[in-house]
């Protein structure tokens, strides 16, 4: 824990935050207030001959000392604007200061310049600042030689090296926080683009997972509907049976619905309410699925050949439940009323290939669809599935007619040794 500062360190952060955000707030008014002040002071110092108590030369003209104390105060008012000409004429004034012995103390406000030339200009301008302060001490050394030079000349360049070193520690700290402000903007931006991206994806994932769910189904029950109409008049208990299957098809589709709702909403709720999840559907769950199209009215054979060399994740057989489901919704939409479909799932030392082909002839594309409606979210789905696997995906129609959906999903490459 940080202990509590000083109640006088406390009151001089404040006091010198509030000067700070004064002169960010108005700099104008910062710059009337200090000039002012340094203008008043040097005036007090003419009016009442306090530099008679330190000059070189008493006679010196009070036109000329009035001239010297405004021209050596006036300019801190251009010393962050125009930093360099404030000080070339306080240089000027502080030329004649030393020359005629007058050694007004307001020569001293160049130190102002020189410090606002360490916080802005460049390392070249300092040290050009730098020298032309000194000519006016050269010049009273040489003017009125008092004691050895050193005495009068070093504690000058020791002034100066002092205030230009605090000057680009400011400028150091400055340059420092504006990073950090920096930084922080491009990471904040970084993570709202991040969380943007995610959103997508998770949109787009919950997308695919809707259109699995509710246009297999919807299928289904659609074919389900036509074939008890049919059979009502001469088939009544078959009639029944498309019913019953309607209804358990219906229950399926609300349960899966149901689960991808609860995960929505599963982050808003407390940990005691969270929903019993099932499991997402396996390569284990086709005989089921191929159960429900075949009651739909789509007679389906499955073959499986091989055994894979890994073990399939759990990912990539959901990815090919839904391309298998996806393609058979397809051929229950648009194969036709005789259409029969193949389901053949291979397995090889490269890897795993899903083939489901359909025998149904179609008829003209449903509006806004091209095909099978296999330009749509379909074919975007199951690419984007068989993409996260670095697999491929081949569809279209066949030469003898009828429909081919073929993904293949690679044996994913072993990882690495470390080297020794």
């Amino acid at each position: 824990m940080t202990p509590p500062q000083p109640r006088t360190s406390r009151f001089l952060h404040r006091t010198a935050q509030r000067v700070r955000a004064l002169d960010r707030r108005r700099p104008l008014v910062w710059d009337l207030l200090l000039t002012g002040f340094f203008v008043t002071a040097a005036l007090i110092d003419y009016a009442g001959d306090g530099w008679k108590n330190i000059a070189h030369n008493t006679e010196v003209p009070g036109p000329l000392v009035l001239f010297l104390s405004l021209a050596l105060s006036v300019p801190l008012l251009w010393r962050r604007s125009h930093p360099m000409t404030a000080l070339t004429v306080m240089v000027a004034a502080g030329v004649v200061n030393s020359a005629t012995g007058a050694v007004l103390q307001a020569a001293l406000l160049q130190l102002f310049v020189v410090f606002n030339l360490a916080l802005r200009a460049r390392a070249r301008t300092l040290l050009l600042g730098c020298a032309l302060t000194m000519i006016p001490v050269v010049i009273g050394v040489l003017r009125f030689p008092k004691g050895s030079w050193d005495m009068q000349v070093v504690p000058q360049l020791w002034s100066l090296a002092l205030v230009a070193a605090l000057g680009i520690a400011v400028r150091s700290r400055q340059d420092y926080t504006a990073s950090l402000v920096e930084r922080a903007h491009r990471l904040e931006i970084e993570r709202d683009q991040q969380a943007r991206l995610a959103a997508a994806t998770e949109r787009a994932r919950i997308a695919r997972e809707m259109h699995d769910i509710i246009g297999h189904n919807l299928s289904v029950i659609t074919g389900l509907a036509d074939g008890g109409s049919y059979a009502a008049a001469r088939h009544p208990e078959r009639a029944g049976q498309a019913l019953t299957a309607i209804a358990t098809t219906s229950r399926q589709a609300l349960t899966d619905l149901r689960r991808l709702l609860d995960v929505l909403n599963a982050d808003d709720e407390l940990p005691s309410a969270a929903p019993e999840l099932t499991p997402q559907p396996t390569l284990a769950d086709l005989d089921e699925l191929l159960t429900g199209v075949r009651i739909a009215g789509l007679p389906v054979h499955l073959t499986q050949d091989g055994t894979p060399p890994l073990p399939l994740s759990a990912a990539a057989e959901l990815a090919l439940y839904r391309i298998t489901q996806e393609a058979l919704t397809n051929t229950l939409k648009h194969g036709g009323p005789h259409a029969t479909a193949t389901v053949t799932l291979t397995h090889t030392p490269t890897g795993t290939t899903l083939t489901v082909t359909d025998t149904g002839k179609g008829g003209p594309p449903s509006p806004g669809h091209s095909g099978r409606g296999l330009t749509g979210r379909g074919l975007t789905g199951m690419r984007e599935r068989t993409a996260l696997y670095d697999g491929t995906l081949d569809a279209g129609p066949l030469p003898a007619g009828g429909w081919r959906v073929q993904a293949h999903l690679p044996v994913p490459p072993a990882p690495k040794e470390p080297a020794t």
